[in-house]
Parts: structure tokens; C-alpha cells; sequence
């Protein structure tokens, strides 16, 4: 006999390997990732861009690496513009996938809301 503990162990080891049919739920789910995702990705990654940019002007401006106080002025605004343009992009890019995924995710919500009752 096996005790409660290994019991428990050996059930969660069990779940990982028994193949699970696709549910509506889970369909609605993806939509909703396929939503969101790319503006996440966007996000982070021009955020992050635009912050390096900044630092590096600012770096420059502050002739902590190099004599360059006119060029790090440009770059720094530059990483200014683009960290202040990143959430209205984000919020752009999430909005036009709304109005793509948007009609599919609402009658497929309605379709499981209704079956639930």
C-alpha cells in the first residue's frame, strides 16, 4: 500500500499524460490570448528598446561615455518619444485585434453563458 502523500504524487503524475479534448472554454481562451499577446509583445519589447535609447542618450549627454553632448541630446529624445509612444501603440495595436477576434469571442461567450443555464 502506497500512503496518502505518494497517492496525491502519483494522481498529479497521472494527469500530466492523460490527453485531454479541446473544450469551448479552452477555444475561448486562445482567442483571448490571440488578442492580447502581440500587443504584450509589443509592448515589452519597444518599451525596452526605448528605455536602452534613452539611457544611452543620457549616457552621452552626460559625457559618461564620450564628449558627445549635442548627439546625446537627439538620441535621448528619441528614447523620450518612443517610451511616451509605447501605451497609446500597445492600446492600438490591442484594439485593432479586438475588432478582428472581437465578434468570434463575444458569440462564442454568449453560446457558453447560454449553455450554463
Amino acid at each position: 500500500m502506497i500512503n496518502e502523500k505518494d497517492r496525491k504524487e502519483v494522481e498529479r503524475i497521472k494527469k500530466g499524460y492523460i490527453v485531454r479534448e479541446a473544450t469551448k472554454i479552452d477555444e475561448l481562451k486562445a482567442l483571448d490570448k490571440k488578442v492580447k499577446l502581440p500587443a504584450k509583445i509589443f509592448g515589452y519589447v519597444y518599451g525596452s528598446i526605448g528605455s536602452l535609447v534613452l539611457g544611452t542618450g543620457m549616457c552621452l549627454a552626460m559625457e559618461i561615455i564620450g564628449n558627445l553632448m549635442p548627439l546625446g541630446i537627439v538620441i535621448g529624445l528619441l528614447g523620450i518619444a518612443m517610451v511616451s509612444t509605447t501605451y497609446t501603440i500597445y492600446k492600438t495595436i490591442q484594439n485593432n485585434r479586438k475588432s478582428k477576434y472581437g465578434a468570434e469571442i463575444v458569440s462564442l461567450s454568449e453560446e457558453l453563458l447560454n449553455n450554463t443555464k
